[in-house]
């Protein structure tokens, strides 16, 4: 009897199974931007409002009350007195030039002759110095011809300086005030007037003009000269050419029209020969002393 055959059966194993693939997530996607509207962009674009009135504010603060230093306060005021002295001399200018402008042409040819005179009377002063230092260079006998001409020079000071009477061609000039309007000012003006049109000795009422002579306006009314009280109506008595002191007074706006406008009348009287014999006593000076050459 055949032996039984034994068989052997290898089991099979099953194939693994494969690993599930990992799950791969989905990449995000980005979402578009959104785009601005025009005017959200505009508005995105301006600057931030500004507050005007914190700005006016500011700018007050900072300009009131003015912060002045000193030395700008100082040139401010030389400024100011800089440009006031200015306006007030071309007003003056301008006052007088229009006077002139409207000035009739016989005013004006007189204020031409004046001028005219001075010119000659200096011109005259000066060929007289020469004159004198010609005689003086060329005389013999010059220790005499200099004490002649210290001589003639000491009597034409004491004219001047009063110490002497003085006497020749002039004027008389009265000026009647009944209502007392006339002040100082006004007869040291026309004190003035007769010196710049040649005047070489002045006498008012009876007291001397000489170099110093001040004139004061008193409280209870009328005029102090150098300390004499004057009353109206007060003389000048001058010692010069009539035909120069004359028109001088007369000028348009001179002595006799500003006299008028304060109700005054001034009378002039030319005269061949006047007297002027008021005197004064000299002083010598206290602090002037003679300057060494």
């Amino acid at each position: 009897m055949s032996e039984p055959t034994l068989r052997l059966t290898k089991a099979v194993e099953p194939a693994p199974e494969p690993e599930p693939a990992p799950a791969v997530e989905p990449e995000a996607v980005p979402e578009p931007e959104a785009v601005p509207e025009p005017e959200a962009a505009e508005a995105a674009e301006q600057p931030p409002a500004v507050d005007r009135s914190a700005g006016r504010r500011r700018l007050k603060a900072a300009l009131w009350p003015p912060r002045l230093s000193r030395g700008q306060l100082v040139v401010a005021l030389l400024l100011f007195s800089l440009g006031l002295g200015l306006a007030i001399q071309v007003r003056s200018t301008n006052d007088h030039h229009s006077q002139l402008r409207g000035a009739r042409q016989e005013d004006l040819v007189r204020i031409l002759d004046e001028l005219d005179s001075r010119q000659q009377r200096l011109q005259q002063e000066k060929a007289e110095l020469e004159q004198s230092l010609a005689k003086l260079e060329n005389s013999s006998n010059q220790a005499k011809e200099a004490q002649e001409q210290t001589r003639k020079k000491a009597t034409e000071l004491g004219v001047l300086a009063g110490t002497v009477k003085a006497t020749g061609p002039g004027i008389v000039l009265t000026v009647d005030d009944p209502q007392g309007q006339v002040k100082a000012d006004m007869l040291l003006d026309t004190l003035q007037e007769l010196r710049a049109a040649g005047a070489e000795a002045i006498q008012i009422n009876d007291v001397r003009v000489v170099v110093n002579t001040y004139f004061t306006d008193l409280s209870a009314g009328g005029v102090q000269i150098d300390g004499k009280k004057v009353s109206q109506p007060y003389r000048f008595t001058v010692v010069g050419n009539p035909q120069d002191l004359t028109p001088a007074l007369n000028i348009p706006g001179g002595v006799v029209r500003t006299l008028e406008s304060h109700q005054a009348r001034a009378t002039i009287a030319q005269q061949q020969k006047v007297v002027v014999d008021a005197l004064v006593d000299p002083k010598s000076p206290q602090y002037a002393k003679p300057a060494s050459k």
